[in-house]
């Protein structure tokens, strides 16, 4: 099993809406980066209290990594929506500009 595959299985046992989970790695030149996004609403199943959760699953990926290989490292994204929420309209930024 690939690193990949094997954060997307824990990340679908922790959440209730394992079709939301969503994994892609993304390679670079000395490391690979392992994103993960899953539903709003199963964020803190996959942090944790105090990051717990998402310290075990970046110790599980660095024990599963071959020691020669490239550093893996796992980012818990923030999900699609919410970043699309946060981009400011042209609009609301002219209003800001006028107060």
């Amino acid at each position: 099993m690939d690193v990949t595959s094997l954060v997307r299985f824990v990340a679908c046992s922790l959440v209730d809406k394992p079709d939301a989970v969503d994994v892609r790695e993304v390679e670079g030149p000395e490391s690979v980066v392992i994103e993960l996004r899953v539903d709003p609403d199963d964020m803190g199943k996959v942090i944790g209290k105090q990051g717990r959760i998402a310290k075990a699953i970046r110790s599980v990926v660095k024990a599963a990594t071959p020691k020669d290989g490239a550093h893996v490292f796992v980012e818990i994204q923030r999900p699609l929506e919410e970043l699309a929420e946060d981009v400011i309209s042209p609009d609301d930024s002219a209003e800001e500009d006028a107060e």
